[in-house]
């Protein structure tokens, strides 16, 4: 069973775009739904993480705001500190699922239980499966609307909103 899944930030949960102000700011974009679907795969006492090779504030502050358990940036080796948190956390690679979208994520991909990649990913990543949505645009949604139906818990899931 899925307990966990490791997320990728830019190209999966953002569109991969670093916009840049005059001053210097940087902003990213994140979509709506996937942020409702990750908040409530943790409300269904699921465990969500971000590991992600870039470092940045708006990261931190989005994995705060969705209530995400783990949120590791800077990271080169995705499936070291994938191991790190499941130690922690007693599972297993069986009990996850991930989604990247480049060569940084491929070893965690190869790994994991369940491995995801945007419609718009790099081509040589030969996920188990690949999302109609691109990176930042519902791809993380669709990524655990999958699961959710794969883990029979369609029901648990909808039932909270009816």
């Amino acid at each position: 069973m899925i307990e966990i899944i490791f997320l990728d930030v830019d190209g999966c949960l953002s569109d991969g775009g670093i916009y840049k102000t005059n001053s210097g700011d940087e902003l990213k974009r994140f979509d709506v739904k996937d942020g409702f679907a990750i908040h409530q795969w943790n409300r269904m006492g699921k465990i969500s993480a971000i590991i992600t090779g870039k470092s940045s504030q708006i990261v931190a502050d989005r994995a705060k705001e969705l209530e995400i358990k783990y949120c590791f940036q800077g990271v080169s080796d995705k499936l070291s500190k994938a191991k790190e948190i499941l130690a922690l956390e007693g599972l297993s690679l069986d009990n996850a699922a991930a989604i990247g979208d480049d060569y940084n994520d491929i070893k965690l991909l190869k790994s994991v239980a369940l491995s995801f990649v945007p419609n718009d990913a790099f081509e040589a990543l030969n996920p188990d499966i690949k999302l109609t949505k691109n990176g930042g645009y519902g791809a993380v949604r669709e990524m655990i609307e999958i699961i959710i139906d794969r883990e029979n818990l369609r029901s648990e899931w909808v039932g909270r909103w009816l």
